[in-house]
């Protein structure tokens, strides 16, 4: 995918955004701002939540929200998803349909409420006052559309009745506009491919991991609010193909043996010899994928396919199909709440583009989001007496507090209940709704508890391109976390992942990662290369080197990327590819499809 278009409009996006939500921000907290007449109940969650994270941290989150929003809503025009454009124009036109549409008389009466359709019509005949009456006009019908969407993607399309639509850009309409900007980046050439959103993701965050990639030059940590930023990359197609070819492939390859599906495979590296001892898989759903640092999900979308040809093959109904894979098969766990959102939306895409009616199925992709959840001592003992103290274990007790730091652990918290599932189903049974102070934190412990069943040892499959963020970055409580908790590869995030997700896998499960390649020298993650010898299986590894990144420049990322069983298999051989001398990802990839088709005919 051509993205050199991309990142110049999601950098600029990003700036423009957090330009035009912060003066729009002055102007609804003015003493005597209409908002303030109007939405007095938003203004109160504004001002909390400005009095509770800073100005800047909420104008970067509304502007994050909404070039979400609109980026989301013009894939759906192009890929004719929206029956009518919501951003994009018609042919042969300059403002987007909606609007176009209802200057001549026609709104969508299931989209829009009749409601909003009076104060549009209003506007546009000029029987209500307005600076900008088609401005405002087309901001009520974008508002409409996203509630309309709630339904289908409550993850990224929240009802907008709160500052979120207070804040939003007034700027929509001019040939400068994000907007106009928006179009001409996200052509329906790049729109063929959910893909896109995963580039637009990477970029749109990629001034700020620079920001705070200059901070730690100045010896300042990396704040928990700062990881994604500074951890995320996008993995090229090649990659994701070779890591989900030889785990989740691998794994269907080796429980159906006449698989037409191996053609499909076009980086699957066969084992050498018949195997008899692995992880037996009765059918496409015993399949677990997850991905425990998910980002936009392009490693997910991946698996999507291929699980659709598994499930295609064994003979189910294509309508069926999209709805199984998401409620069975891929599960997503991130520690940035809009990365996150983008891939649940690529999941739902990628089913809508499947099944035509998918949207109306009520399926939300598997995507867990991890947040900081904590409980006061007399607050866990109330409850304990409301539910029964025979559910309150020792392990029970300890996962309840493990989240306290979630948005600076992540998915290496490793929950201290061994029987999550079957703790959560007996509390998802308790009505606690007549006592208030229960209630909540009713809530909060199923929130907890389905984080801690995301992070749980159940899944065929984990594949993952972790952060990377050596020991000199992390803050002083992380740090100190992982001295304690992953005294074998503390020495970098990437490397603590690798542990951790052998941990998720089943026994006889796939690890499938791109890492950097350091864990495989240094002296300092020796004990780490001794877990993997002794207790695990290196199935194949391609030691991709520099330079394997093209949206990284020069030597700043050597990498590896490999595949694990975890099952110890001391005699088997596995397959070992060398990329270091390849100058670009187009080199390595030619290489190792190369060296790929010479082993299979071999």
């Amino acid at each position: 995918m051509e993205t050199a278009k991309l990142r110049k409009f999601a950098q600029f996006a990003r700036r423009s955004l957090i330009e035009q939500v912060g003066a729009k921000l002055k102007l609804v907290l003015a003493e005597e701002s209409p908002a303030r007449r109007e939405s007095p109940s938003a203004i109160k969650k504004l001002e909390e939540a400005i009095a509770e994270q800073g100005k800047e941290q909420v104008v970067e989150r509304v502007a994050y929200i909404w070039f979400n929003r609109l980026v989301a809503l013009r894939f759906m025009d192009v890929n004719r998803y929206n029956r009518i454009g919501v951003v994009s124009p018609a042919e042969g036109q300059f403002q987007p349909e909606i609007l176009a549409d209802a200057k001549m008389g026609h709104i969508d009466e299931e989209m829009v409420v009749e409601n909003t359709r009076k104060r549009v019509f209003a506007l546009l005949d000029g029987k209500m006052p307005s600076q900008d009456p088609q401005g405002e006009a087309y901001r009520l019908l974008v508002v409409a559309a996203c509630n309309y969407w709630y339904s289908a993607m409550p993850f990224l399309f929240e009802r907008i009745d709160d500052y979120t639509e207070l804040l939003m850009p007034d700027d929509l309409l001019s040939g400068n506009s994000i907007l106009a900007y928006t179009r001409e980046a996200m052509t329906p050439v790049a729109c063929e491919d959910v893909e896109v959103i995963g580039w637009l993701y990477q970029f749109y965050i990629s001034e700020k991991k620079d920001q705070v990639f200059e901070a730690l030059k100045k010896n300042q940590k990396i704040t928990p609010s700062n990881i994604p930023a500074a951890t995320q990359l996008f993995t090229p197609h090649w990659i994701v193909r070779y890591l989900v070819d030889n785990s989740l492939g691998r794994l269907w390859m080796l429980n159906r043996p006449n698989s037409d599906l191996v053609d499909q495979l076009e980086y699957y590296i066969p084992p050498e010899e018949t195997e008899a001892d692995f992880l037996k898989i009765e059918g496409p759903e015993e399949l677990k994928v997850c991905d425990p640092a998910c980002g936009s999900g392009h490693m997910l979308t991946y698996a999507f396919d291929l699980l659709y040809a598994i499930y295609e093959e064994e003979g189910y109904e294509p309508s069926e199909i999209p709805e199984k894979i998401l409620t069975h098969n891929l599960y997503g766990i991130e520690l940035d709440e809009r990365a996150g959102e983008l891939a649940a939306f690529a999941l739902t895409m990628k089913a809508r583009a499947r099944q035509r009616r998918f949207f109306n199925k009520g399926i939300k992709p598997n995507i867990c989001v991890l947040e900081k959840v904590s409980f006061t001592p007399d607050e866990l003992e109330e409850y304990m007496s409301a539910v029964g103290r025979d559910l309150f274990t020792q392990g029970l007790r300890e996962t309840l507090q493990q989240f306290e730091e979630a948005d600076n652990f992540g998915s290496l918290i490793l929950p201290k209940l061994t029987n999550v599932t079957d703790v959560l189903a007996e509390l998802e049974t308790k009505n606690l709704g007549s006592n208030l102070f229960l209630a909540d934190t009713h809530s909060k412990v199923l929130k907890v508890l389905r984080m801690a069943e995301a992070l749980s040892p159940r899944y065929a499959v984990v594949v993952a391109n972790p952060p990377y963020m050596g020991g000199k970055g992390m803050n002083g409580r992380l740090g100190a976390w992982a001295k304690e908790n992953y005294p074998k590869s503390k020495s970098d995030l990437f490397a603590m992942f690798i542990e951790r997700n052998l941990d998720m896998a089943v026994t006889g499960g796939a690890v499938a990662m791109i890492t950097m390649q350091s864990w495989m020298f240094l002296s300092s993650f020796e004990a780490l290369r001794g877990r993997i010898l002794n207790q695990h299986t290196i199935l194949s590894m391609a030691h991709l080197g520099a330079r394997a990144f093209d949206s990284i420049g020069g030597e700043v990322v050597s990498t590896t990327a490999f595949v694990l069983e975890n099952a110890h298999k001391p005699n088997y051989r596995g397959a070992f590819l060398r990329l270091v001398d390849g100058n670009s990802e187009a080199e390595k990839m030619a290489m190792m499809a190369q060296a790929i088709a010479q082993g299979r005919s071999a």
